[in-house]
């Protein structure tokens, strides 16, 4: 295999693997604050309950996306370093401010609230947890900037070293592609969130197990809520990424709907019969809505967009045909460029985003309609689709994460239609000059260690989500029965 062949499957199994936990973190994050919040304003010792049984699972999950996350930022040097010196002047100052606030400002307030139970003032400790969900936040808007800049530079010049150079950061962090995804990130992990509790209080509910019924049904209220609205946003959010992709990347809109012909006006392509792999769609039949996909695109049911044949054209005009002859480009020196991604893919990976999207949000409704006025469904059906709905979202953003990324190759950094020329790279250029032998080997021991750190989480979770509140929570002292309160008083007395 080729050296960038396995550093592509390394990477997109790391990152994949680590953002598994990145929205349950964000999203937990902000629910237990607000489940804090409700204990502080009413005390309530339901809602007591319910911040730390689930803050003891963003705690578990947190850790484990620490450690996971150190790895995607020395996979730069070990695999991508020809990446790394190209946008290493615009991305410094951004992951400099992003590792101040994910391991200074969130760690240190989510230390505090780990220890200040009992210790601080109720006022100072919920203000803690705040600040670790508002840093988790602001983390990910600094990493969504950065990733943002990788699909629309904005905000550099071509410097006279070859590489971009950073003119104003204030471009990079309002670049109008992060201004789209952040919203669309926030709500998938919410969704996430959403789906943990309504999957975890659902199964404690059909237990019917001890006096903890109350915690279970305020949680599968708040998860089933916050799912449904998620979905809304993650739609609504979704729909503006896809107009700025059309300006931006048409190629991978065109991707996204294995569309090979330009059309006027396009349909949305619901669902493909045959190979979507030949970029001349031949052999390909499509249950599509009429005009839909030109409204996606431009808001209009009249706009022209264009396919995957006539955007190679395009490509191979402004950025060549081939490859650059330059030796660092190993046996791709020279050879001809493939613009179009891998579109099976694009194609369905679009489509299982949102479909797992929408089940997600379907499962958080189901879950209010059946157990609403004190119901329980009787039937372990219910706890089983419940339980299989916790894998939806996780899934959604996954399948939306891999069609953005490979959706713009052969670009590791897109091209800018209106932007400075020469700030785009191909990623056949950013890969490491390291033999096929040495990626291999890392590509093996970074597998199979995140198998074991997953094995290790999923036995974490699962064991604590099993315990309950019980697992959490101090136990009540019991009253002392007449025998003992005799002897207490024979001694004081004595005394």
């Amino acid at each position: 295999m080729e050296v960038l062949d396995i550093a592509r499957w390394q990477f997109g199994i790391t990152t994949v693997y680590h953002f598994l936990m990145v929205p349950l973190t964000i999203g937990l994050s902000l629910l237990v604050a607000g489940m804090q919040t409700a204990w502080h304003r009413t005390g309530n010792p339901k809602y007591l309950a319910m911040t730390k049984f689930w803050g003891k699972l963003m705690l578990i999950n947190f850790a484990m996306g620490v450690v996971t996350g150190i790895v995607q930022e020395f996979q730069f040097g070990m695999s991508w370093s020809e990446y790394s010196r190209f946008v290493g002047d615009v991305f410094g100052s951004l992951l400099a401010i992003e590792g101040l606030v994910a391991f200074f400002v969130e760690s240190t307030f989510l230390g505090l609230w780990i220890f200040g139970w009992s210790r601080l003032p109720k006022r100072v400790h919920l203000a803690c947890i705040w600040a670790a969900s508002l840093a988790t936040v602001a983390s990910a808007y600094f990493i969504l900037s950065a990733n943002s800049w990788m699909q629309h530079p904005v905000g550099a010049i071509l410097g006279p070293n070859g590489r971009p150079q950073l003119r104003s950061i204030g471009d990079l962090l309002t670049n109008s592609t992060v201004l789209a995804a952040f919203p669309h990130t926030m709500f998938g992990a919410l969704a996430v969130a959403a789906a943990l509790l309504v999957g975890v209080s659902v199964w404690h509910l059909a237990r019917r197990v001890g006096t903890d019924t109350p915690v279970w049904r305020a949680s599968v209220k708040l998860g089933g809520w916050v799912g449904v609205v998620a979905f809304a946003g993650v739609a609504l959010t979704g729909d503006l990424q896809s107009k700025l992709m059309f300006e931006q990347q048409p190629m991978k809109m065109a991707a996204a709907e294995a569309l090979c012909h330009t059309e006027k006006p396009a349909g949305f392509s619901i669902f493909a019969i045959g190979d979507v792999t030949r970029p001349d769609c031949e052999n390909v039949k499509s249950i599509t809505v009429p005009a839909l996909l030109s409204f996606l695109a431009n808001s209009d049911l009249d706009s022209e967009v264009k396919g995957v044949e006539d955007l190679v054209k395009i490509y191979k005009a402004k950025y060549g045909e081939n490859y650059p002859d330059d030796p660092r480009m190993g046996s791709f020196a020279g050879k001809p460029i493939e613009y179009v991604p891998n579109l099976p893919v694009t194609y369905w990976g679009f489509r299982l985003m949102i479909g797992f999207g929408a089940l997600a949000a379907l499962a958080s409704a189901a879950a209010l309609w059946l157990t609403r006025k004190g119901r329980m469904p009787k039937g372990r059906w219910f706890v089983w689709a419940a339980l299989g709905g916790i894998a939806t979202p996780f899934l959604a953003n996954s399948f939306g994460w891999i069609f953005t990324e490979m959706g713009r190759q052969p670009f590791v950094v897109v091209p800018n239609p209106s932007g400075v020329d020469g700030v785009w790279m191909y990623t056949a250029q950013a890969v490491s000059a390291i033999s096929s032998t040495e990626a291999l080997i890392s590509l093996i021991s970074l597998t199979t260690l995140y198998g074991v750190l997953a094995a290790v989480e999923f036995f974490l979770l699962r064991r604590y989500a099993m315990a309950g509140v019980a697992g959490v929570m101090p136990p009540k002292p019991e009253e002392p029965d007449e025998d003992e309160k005799k002897s207490e008083d024979v001694l004081a007395f004595a005394y």
